[in-house]
Order: structure tokens, then C-alpha cells, then sequence
């Protein structure tokens, strides 16, 4: 059997599972999943599909979601959570325990097929769902942005956000703000807008050697603050 046939009798068994799935599945990720070259045999899989193809809209779906509830009472941003380092979002609804049904990143409520409405009128989460499908991609997102380059850059028009040039191959996708600079400076703003720092709006698409020179800056820079420091500091 050729490829073409395999692929065609994978995509009537998909279909026919789809369409006479009992699950509903919103509107644009049955349009999508119908329209894709091999189709997902599931719900679930056509909902993460879906999200994983549309990373700029997760993002502003779950910066969005975030910015609806409120992180725990009294929770900050501080060292402990951070032992990753500080290029990770803050995570302030996994370091609480985490209520069952809400999602760990948002701490909104998660309906069936890890969706984020419920669009089935069941009225209660989903309980053994700890992530939104939108949620999941988004992470993605905030801690590999590299791999949306393409998107970034097409949003950019194809210009280098540095030097406004053609943006050429090997080109790199930079945050505007250092995270080290968010954590030194700014980690006491709301939880939904320090994750805008590692979404869609803090990140650029730049050329390597530009990349470089603003690298090279901000080492200066961080170099001349701790020699500060170190002058400021009383002596032991």
C-alpha cells in the first residue's frame, strides 16, 4: 500500500471517530483537525493539535486567564521559587497545593478536553485536569520561544527589531526586557504582568550579530551594577 493510500484510509477512520465522537469539539479545532494532512483519531489530540499550532493565541489566552484570577494570598515571587533559575515564569498556583480541577499555570478552572469554558454545560471541572490545552502550549512557548520564530518574525514583517534589516538566516529570538532584569527589578508586579515578559510582547526576533552586540551590552551593564554593589557593600 503507498504512502497516499495508508494516509487516506488513516483519515477516514479519523474522521469517522471524530464526527461521531460524543464529545463535543469546539468549532476551529474540528475545522482544523479535518483539514490536516493526517487527522487526529481523538478529541484530545485535535485540541492540542490545535493550541500547538497556534502558540502566539495560547499565550494570549493564558496571560489573559491569569490576569481573570488571582494568584494565593501573600504569594510573591521570591528565591525559593526560582531555584531553576530565573528564565522559568513564576509558577505561583504549582508551588501552592494545587486544587484539583485548576489549572497549574492560570489557577482557572479546567473543563473537559483540558478546554478553558465550559462549553458542554457540565458546571463543575474537570478534577483529575491539572492544565489547560491552551496552557500547556503557551509554557511551551514562554520557555522555548525559539521554536515560534517563524511566527514572531512574520508579526515583525520580516525586519530585524534591533536594526530594522531584512531578517537573515540564523536569525534569533530575543526578550526585549533580560529576564534578569525582570527579577531584579520588577518582580513585585501582578502575576499576569510578569508573564507578559515572557510572552508575545517581550519577545523580538533579531539577527545573530545584533543579538550579540545587545548581549555584550547588557554583560557590561550587569558588571557595572555588581562593581557598585560591591563598592556600596560595608566592608566585613
Amino acid at each position: 500500500m503507498t504512502l497516499d493510500a495508508r494516509r487516506a484510509a488513516w483519515n477516514e477512520v479519523a474522521r469517522s471517530k471524530l464526527t461521531a465522537s460524543r464529545d463535543q469539539i469546539p468549532g476551529p479545532v474540528l475545522v482544523q483537525a479535518l483539514a490536516r494532512r493526517w487527522t487526529p483519531k481523538t478529541a484530545r489530540a485535535a485540541v492540542d493539535f490545535y493550541w500547538r499550532a497556534h502558540p502566539l493565541r495560547a499565550d494570549r489566552l493564558a496571560r489573559a486567564l491569569a490576569a481573570a484570577g488571582a494568584p494565593p494570598p501573600g504569594w510573591r515571587w521570591s528565591a525559593p521559587e526560582i531555584r531553576a533559575g530565573f528564565r522559568l515564569p513564576p509558577q505561583p498556583f504549582r508551588s501552592a497545593s494545587p486544587e484539583p480541577g485548576r489549572c497549574v499555570v492560570c489557577g482557572q478552572s479546567v473543563f473537559r478536553l483540558g478546554w478553558h469554558v465550559d462549553l458542554w454545560g457540565a458546571g463543575v471541572p474537570n478534577r483529575r485536569a491539572a492544565w489547560h490545552a491552551c496552557c500547556v502550549a503557551a509554557w511551551r512557548f514562554w520557555t522555548a520561544p525559539q521554536g515560534a520564530r517563524k511566527l514572531i518574525a512574520r508579526v515583525q514583517k520580516h525586519k530585524c527589531a534591533l536594526g530594522g534589516r531584512r531578517l537573515l538566516k540564523g536569525s534569533e529570538v530575543d526578550h526585549r526586557v533580560p529576564l534578569h532584569e525582570v527579577w531584579r527589578d520588577r518582580r513585585d508586579l501582578p502575576f499576569a504582568k510578569l508573564l507578559g515578559f515572557w510572552g508575545a510582547p517581550n519577545l523580538q526576533v533579531v539577527n545573530a550579530a545584533a543579538h550579540a552586540e545587545k548581549s555584550a551590552r547588557e554583560a557590561t551593564s550587569r558588571a557595572a551594577l555588581r562593581a557598585a554593589a560591591a563598592l556600596e557593600a560595608p566592608a566585613s
